[in-house]
């Protein structure tokens, strides 16, 4: 047995935020018809944003919210708790796609991030919200001289407010690692949550505004009905007025909306408590959250207890874009995962995990999010938040209200929300466009960052698969 596969020996295969003796017992399902202004669909972070930005907005409005589980169940209770100001899935992608539209994109991230800690503190949601900010690290040569030259070019574009460039010395003063060659500090645009406990604060926030929740109910079908619309659910139906639909990762109640979506399974580990001598001997006195410049990249924080949660690296695209709870666990990248951990952190040789788990996250071939209506605009979507959706689906939610009440607002004007992504091949061709975009990463990443002609042609045509 390997030391790496010993530190895995007592994980338990769940996520560990949701192992917890404190989770809210969930709503009971619908039975029988129930109608309503606004049903929303899906009890993640989108379906919960909206509803309660919708009765922040009009207390007055009939707002009821189905999930097919039970609340965070899925993505929003699995995933690192990054809450990142970016919109756009990063300023670099962001810059590449509306360069022109950059500066408000950055300054309404900005805002969106505070209204969350602000919703946070008015709603006393207990989430371990921390504004520590984020290092991106980088490890290699090449990544080194990248993130230089992308400091340079956000400064030329007006973007390094709040930025600060580490050199090796400067990066290991905040977290000590023999891998880290130099970061880019971003000092307040992420902040540090517990992802579940966000989920259910927010539950709790819409109850108590009256929101009327039903768990257990998944949607099974949408129509239109006179004027409005009917959801069927295994045990009742609903009609409502509008409807917002935040199921992201699962198949949308609007056919022609799937296409733009596939899923791909993200992987993380949990430490044990660290003592605080080797607290210590890492540093990170400043708590903030940490990834790495690879195009595998790892992500990595502390939680308020001082565990490590260690993510990313593989990405895993189940063929015909299947979402299955089998593909949760995948021991070959946990312990792969485990090699990693310990060749950043070898002070922290002996140090056990006590959770592995995985989780499925819906990206488009344009990495960020993107919108839509249908049924003559008394359905709005949003989807395709590829793994930074913890803070911009507060934002979407306020897009989709946005578009269900036919405004005009700065929002909806921009090109982000008016225009769509590409759309995905049907099988086989997206299964193999994936893999081999995941290859070529791959590959990039152990030659020193150079894109070989698939890549490059990617870059192109603005297309490309997020790793």
């Amino acid at each position: 047995m390997s030391r790496w596969t010993a530190s895995l020996a007592e994980a338990r295969p769940l996520a560990y935020w949701l192992d917890d003796p404190g989770r809210p017992r969930p709503e009971p399902a619908l039975t029988g018809a129930e109608t309503c202004d606004l049903l929303v669909v899906g009890g993640g972070y989108s379906g919960l944003w909206t509803a309660l930005i919708a009765k922040e907005r009009d207390p007055g409005r009939d707002v009821v919210l189905v999930e097919g589980r039970e609340v965070g169940w899925a993505a929003s209770g699995r995933n690192g708790g990054f809450c990142d100001a970016s919109l756009t899935h990063g300023r670099a992608n962001g810059l590449a796609r509306w360069p022109d539209e950059i500066h408000r994109l950055e300054r309404l991230g900005a805002r969106n991030l505070d209204a969350i800690e602000e919703t946070v503190a008015r709603h006393a949601i207990d989430c371990d919200f921390e504004r520590t900010g984020e290092i991106d690290v980088a490890t290699e040569p090449h990544q080194e001289r990248e993130l230089r030259d992308w400091y340079q070019e956000m400064e030329r574009r007006g973007l390094c407010e709040g930025v600060d460039f580490l050199d090796a010395d400067a990066v290991r003063a905040q977290v000590d690692s023999p891998t880290f060659r130099a970061g880019l500090w971003d000092r307040r645009g992420v902040a540090m949550l517990h992802p579940a406990k966000l989920a259910w604060g927010l539950k709790r926030a819409c109850l108590g505004l009256g929101v009327r929740v039903y768990e257990h109910t998944p949607a099974l079908g949408l129509r239109t009905d006179g004027a409005g619309l009917a959801v069927r659910t295994p045990h009742g139906q609903i009609r409502a007025r509008t409807a917002a639909l935040g199921t992201n990762v699962f198949p949308s109640l609007v056919r022609r909306a799937r296409a733009y979506t596939v899923p791909v399974y993200d992987y993380a580990l949990m430490t044990e408590p660290l003592t605080a001598d080797r607290l210590a001997s890492v540093g990170w006195r400043n708590r903030q959250g940490l990834a790495d410049t690879a195009n595998q990249f790892h992500y990595f924080r502390l939680t308020a207890d001082n565990r490590i949660l260690w993510g990313g690296y593989d990405t895993v695209y189940p063929y015909g874009g299947r979402v299955r709870a089998e593909y949760d666990d995948r021991p070959r990248t946990h312990a792969k995962l485990a090699d990693h951990f310990f060749t950043c952190f070898p002070q922290l040789e002996g140090v056990r995990f006590t959770h592995a788990w995985g989780g499925a996250i819906d990206t488009c071939t344009r990495f960020s999010a993107f919108f839509g209506t249908a049924h003559r605009g008394k359905v709005a979507y949003a989807a395709g938040y590829t793994g930074l959706g913890v803070g911009a689906t507060r934002f979407g939610a306020e897009v989709m209200l946005d578009l269900l009440a036919g405004e005009r607002t700065e929002r909806t004007e921009l090109e982000m929300v008016r225009k769509k992504p590409l759309p995905f091949p049907p099988e086989p061709f997206a299964w193999t466009g994936i893999a081999l975009t995941q290859w070529s990463l791959a590959r990039a990443d152990t030659h020193g960052g150079r894109r070989n002609l698939w890549l490059r042609t990617l870059d192109r045509l603005g297309l490309g698969f997020d790793s």
